[in-house]
């Protein structure tokens, strides 16, 4: 299904978004976690103008807090981050059910399944309407640095974490045979 939106912003400008809904990644969630349909209108001008607004903040705060993610292809409900490529795919219920969101590149972690899915609660059964792009992003940060190893989903990084010297060796062999692959 595709949606356009023409939003005029404070300028007089005009400016058409497009977006399609979300496709459906594999793994699918288990059969209790299946996302359940809304049965509310959805006023996707209201999802758009909150994204907007969420990324002008980020423009504005994020790179001070070192985070940063952007549309792709002027999709407001697809966005990548930099670094490591995240994408975000927004539903069109947002912000009342999570984004979908992975890594795009290679991202050796015990939280990161080779998939690119993320194992972190607040996408799943902790997620609130009042998180935004920013506190995604900033939990994905901290998920680096402090790995749940309770639910690993890369049991391999899960084994390594305890000697952190040799999983950054890791991290960068992952990171640098993914970089040569791209070019």
């Amino acid at each position: 299904m595709e949606v356009r939106n023409n939003v005029r912003n404070h300028n007089g400008i005009e400016t058409t978004t497009t977006t399609t809904s979300p496709v459906h990644q594999h793994p699918l969630p288990s059969p209790n976690k299946q996302i359940k349909p809304s049965h509310k209108p959805v006023d996707t001008n209201s999802v758009t103008l909150r994204l907007q607004k969420e990324l002008m903040s980020l423009m504005m705060n994020g790179g001070s807090l070192g985070v940063s993610a952007f549309p792709e292809n002027e999709n407001i409900f697809s966005w990548l981050g930099l670094s490591y490529k995240l994408s975000l795919r927004f539903p069109l219920d947002y912000p009342f059910k999570a984004p979908l969101v992975k890594f795009d590149t290679m991202c050796f972690h015990p939280n990161v399944d080779q998939y690119g899915n993320i194992c972190l609660d607040i996408l799943q059964d902790k997620w609130s309407s009042a998180y935004d792009c920013r506190t995604i992003l900033i939990s994905i940060q901290s998920m680096l640095g402090e790995s749940n190893n309770e639910s690993p989903l890369n049991s391999y990084a899960a084994s390594l974490w305890h000697n952190q010297e040799y999983y950054k060796k890791m991290v960068r062999k992952q990171f640098m045979d993914e970089t040569e692959f791209e070019s």
